[in-house]
This record gives C-alpha cells, sequence and structure tokens, in this order.
C-alpha cells in the first residue's frame, strides 16, 4: 500500500531569539526529524528572528505544525500545504490578537470560497458594504494586512527542507 503524501511550507515571520530553537523542537517532534532552521534578523520586528521551512508528509501535516506554533502566542507564522489526492491545498496564518485563519486553496496558492459561503454572506449581508467586509473575512484580509510587511522582508531568504518520517 502506498503512503498519500503532501508538502508545504512553514513561513515563521516573527519569532522572539529565545524561541528560536523551541520552534525548532516542535517542528521536530509534528516531523519525526532532526530540524534545523537557518534564522535571520526579521527587519520588520526590532529583536524577531525569521525562517523558512519547505516539508513534506502526510495529508494534514500542515495543522499539525500550526497546532504546534501555536504554543507560542507571540509567533507570526503561516503554514501552506499543497493539494494530494483527495485533499485541497490549505493556507493557514496566525498572527498575536487575530489566532488562526485557514482556508483551502487553488493549485496556484490562492484562497478559494465556496458557494455555499458566498451564498450564505449573500443572504445574511445588509448592505454593499456589509458583503465587501464579508468576503474581506473569507479572504482573511486582517492576517494579510498584518503579515504583509514580514512577507517583504523575508524576500531572498533560503529556504530548507524537513521530510517527515514515516
Amino acid at each position: 500500500m502506498q503512503r498519500r503524501s503532501t508538502q508545504g511550507v512553514v513561513f515563521v515571520h516573527a519569532c522572539p531569539k529565545a524561541l528560536c530553537q523551541h520552534v525548532e523542537w516542535a517542528l521536530e517532534r509534528v516531523v519525526g526529524a532532526p530540524v534545523s532552521l537557518s534564522w535571520a534578523e526579521q527587519p520588520a520586528a526590532h529583536g524577531s528572528y525569521r525562517a523558512e521551512v519547505a516539508w513534506t508528509g502526510s495529508p494534514g501535516t500542515g495543522a499539525r505544525l500550526v497546532a504546534a506554533l501555536r504554543a507560542w502566542p507571540m509567533l507570526r507564522f503561516e503554514v501552506t500545504e499543497e493539494a494530494s489526492h483527495g485533499n485541497d491545498g490549505e493556507r493557514m496564518s496566525y498572527v498575536p490578537g487575530h489566532g488562526v485563519f485557514r482556508a483551502p486553496t487553488s493549485a496556484n496558492g490562492d484562497i478559494m470560497i465556496s458557494e455555499q459561503q458566498l451564498r450564505q454572506l449573500a443572504a445574511t449581508a445588509s448592505s454593499a458594504e456589509a458583503f465587501r467586509h464579508g468576503v474581506d473575512e473569507l479572504l482573511g484580509a486582517a492576517w494579510d494586512s498584518d503579515l504583509e510587511v514580514y512577507r517583504h522582508a523575508g524576500d531572498g531568504s533560503p529556504v530548507t527542507w524537513l521530510h517527515q518520517v514515516v
């Protein structure tokens, strides 16, 4: 029997220096293999560091990585999981004060909004402005707005690969 596999990326956008090793240990517990990230200063947040790591594992690994990283509410991070046989892709983002945003993604990484979500929003929005606000909520606009400066500060950073032990 062949095991299903997928891949994705963990973007730790902002992490206090004292937690960098703890983040690596949390990722190790999820993937079952040693993790050593290439940390770089995060210019968008004084005293913070950033790292990116690509991973491979079974479907659902992305959600397990998010659960492990949520142990530190001061982190800012994103986890992607590519679509695999029988599973949609996902993007999960965490911002202090907002919590986790989780949405399915298309093959090119766009957030997907379902027909039922749009029908519900159209039925309950009291104005065009309320509809626009509802679409922003479905797309995770508050998370994107917060994270955008951290994303740009990390352009060109090196990526490490993690492989889940199966």
